[in-house]
């Protein structure tokens, strides 16, 4: 056990933050998001019980963000779900501006099919269970 370690990051996904490099990038995938098989290049971790705002507030408490104008993007909705409520977006945005002093200002979208593409390219997938719509989001990696 170890003391100001947030319960929800596991050794496994602690290993992780640290191993990861200046851009590398981690994907958090709520419970719809396809996490086995992006990650069948990469590194899988499983967050069974977590959500996605509980397990990017502990995240954010020990990884810097990058300094590029999006170090956090959130997966966008469809056109066919246009109307969807997605407060948890809101969430994010919130955890984000009590880490980093640019504010919801890092956060950018990426449509659905492209955060595929680019959670094959990451580091690493967490796999939470995280019911909400569109509530995936991929962060990137900065220097202390």
């Amino acid at each position: 056990m170890l003391k100001g370690i947030p319960a929800c990051l596991s050794p496994e996904l602690l290993k992780v933050i640290a191993e990861m490099g200046h851009g590398d990038t981690l994907v958090i995938g709520d419970a719809n998001f396809p996490a086995a098989s992006c990650a069948k290049e990469n590194i899988l971790i499983r967050a069974d019980g977590v959500s996605a705002t509980e397990l990017l507030d502990a995240i954010l408490q020990l990884l810097p963000l990058d300094s590029v104008e999006n170090p956090v993007l959130i997966m966008d909705k469809q056109e066919c779900h246009k109307d969807l409520e997605t407060p948890i977006w809101e969430d994010f945005k919130k955890i984000v501006a009590k880490y980093d002093d640019r504010g919801a200002e890092c956060c950018g979208m990426i449509e659905r099919f492209s955060f595929y593409a680019a959670a094959k390219r990451a580091y690493a997938v967490v796999a939470t269970t995280e019911i909400s719509f569109y509530s995936c989001l991929i962060i990137q990696k900065g220097c202390l």
